[in-house]
C-alpha cells in the first residue's frame, strides 16, 4: 500500500524528476526492500553467469551506477547499468521522457546522458558483493570513431562488471543504428572482442538489438553473432513504432518502451532464437509487466529477461511477483529447471 501511494505521488512530478527521486530513494534506503525469490527451478546460468533468478533490470534506469546498493535489495537476479560513454555528455534537451499512462508505456529520447566511463568505473569498483552487474556500452554523440568508443569503455570498466553489452540499437543518437548493418557491425564487434582479450578476467559480451529490424537484417545479425563468438544477444531495445497508442504523448520522438512493445520485441526474440538454434543465449526485453509476459519470453527463446518501464506503474514489488509467478508456472507445466522451458514454444511467437 505504501509503495502504491509513493508511486501515485511520483506520477504527479515531471517524469524525469520522478525518475531522479526514485534513484534518490534507492540511494537513501527509502525504497521498499524486496526479497530475492529463488528456487531450483529459477536458478540458472547464462553465459557463465550464475543467476539466483532470471529477472534482470534493463539498462537506462541506473545510468550512472549510483543506486547499486539499493538495487541489490530489490529482488533482481542481475542488473544492467549505463549506457556509459568514454566522455561525459548531457544528452538531448529536455523534456526528453514522457509517460504514456493510458498505454502503460514511455517514450524517451535521452541520448546517452551519463557521467562518462571514468566516474562510472569508480562507482562500479565499489558495487555490493554478490550483485551481478552488467554495463551497457555506448558511443559519444560527437565521436569521430563511434565503433572505437565501445571498446574504450569496455577496457576501462571491464574489471568491475560481470558482463558488458554493446548497444548499437538506441534510436536517440543520430545514425547509431546504422552500426547494425552487416559490415559495420562485424567490424565494430571484432574490435570489441579484440579489446576483451586484453582484459585480466573473462567477460561475457552481449549485443543489444532493435525491434525494428527486417528479416534480412536479423539473418545478418545471427551470422555475425556466431562469427564473432558473442556470448549473448539482448532482444530488444525500444521501438520507433507507434501502432495503436492512445496517449496524448504518442507522437513524441524517441524510443517507445512498455506494454505496446511486447508483441514486436517477442517476435524478434523468437525469430532470432530460431536463426541461432540455441547456440547463443538470449535475454528477452520489451513490454514485460507480469509473470505471464516473462514466461512467454522464455518460451519464445529467452534464457533470462529484463524489465524497466513496468516499474514506473507497478513499483519494485513487481520483481518479486514476477519471479514467484514464473516459478509457479514452471512447476505447473512440469519444468524442473528454467533451462528446460527455454524456446519450448518458439514457433508460437514467430
Amino acid at each position: 500500500m505504501m509503495e502504491q501511494i509513493g508511486l501515485r505521488v511520483l506520477r504527479k512530478f515531471d517524469p524525469e524528476v520522478a525518475h531522479s527521486l526514485a534513484i534518490k530513494a534507492l540511494q537513501t534506503g527509502l525504497s521498499p526492500q524486496v526479497r530475492t525469490v529463488s528456487s531450483d527451478r529459477l536458478r540458472t546460468t547464462v553465459a557463465g553467469l550464475q543467476l539466483p533468478n532470471p529477472i534482470g533490470l534493463a539498462a537506462g534506469f541506473d545510468k550512472n551506477a549510483t543506486a547499486l546498493a539499493g538495487l541489490s535489495r530489490s529482488g533482481f537476479g542481475f542488473v544492467e547499468v549505463g549506457a556509459a560513454t568514454p566522455l561525459p555528455q548531457p544528452g538531448n534537451p529536455k523534456p526528453r521522457l514522457f509517460r504514456l499512462s493510458e498505454d502503460r508505456a514511455a517514450i524517451n529520447r535521452f541520448g546517452f546522458n551519463n557521467d562518462g566511463m571514468e566516474v562510472i568505473a569508480e562507482r562500479l569498483a565499489k558495487r555490493p558483493k554478490g550483485l551481478i552487474v552488467g554495463l551497457n556500452l555506448g558511443a559519444n554523440k560527437t565521436s569521430e570513431d563511434r565503433a572505437a568508443d565501445f571498446a574504450k569503455v569496455l577496457v576501462h570498466c571491464g574489471l568491475n562488471v560481470d558482463f558488458a553489452t554493446v548497444n548499437v540499437s538506441s534510436p536517440n543518437t543520430e545514425k547509431l543504428r546504422d552500426l547494425q548493418g552487416k559490415e559495420a557491425l562485424g567490424a565494430l564487434l571484432a574490435g570489441v572482442m579484440d579489446s576483451r582479450a586484453t582484459l585480466e578476467k573473462p567477460l561475457p559480451v552481449f549485443l543489444k538489438i532493435a525491434p525494428d529490424l527486417d528479416q534480412s537484417a536479423l539473418e545478418d545479425i545471427a551470422e555475425i553473432v556466431i562469427e564473432q563468438t558473442l556470448d549473448g544477444v539482448i532482444a530488444t531495445n525500444t521501438t520507433l513504432g507507434r501502432d495503436g497508442l492512445k496517449s496524448a504523448h504518442r507522437s513524441e520522438t524517441g524510443g517507445l518502451s512498455g506494454k505496446p512493445l511486447f508483441a514486436r520485441s517477442t517476435r524478434i526474440l523468437a525469430e532470432l532464437s530460431h536463426l541461432l538454434g540455441g547456440r547463443v543465449p538470449l535475454i528477452g526485453v520489451g513490454g514485460i509487466s507480469n509473470a505471464q509476459d516473462a514466461y512467454d519470453k522464455i518460451c519464445a527463446g529467452a534464457s533470462a529477461v529484463q524489465l524497466y518501464t513496468a516499474l514506473v506503474y507497478d513499483g519494485l514489488s513487481l520483481v518479486e511477483k514476477i519471479a514467484s509467478g514464473l516459478d509457479r508456472m514452471l512447476e505447473r507445466d512440469g519444468f524442473d529447471r528454467l533451462h528446460d522451458a527455454v524456446g519450448c514454444r518458439v514457433q508460437d511467437f514467430r
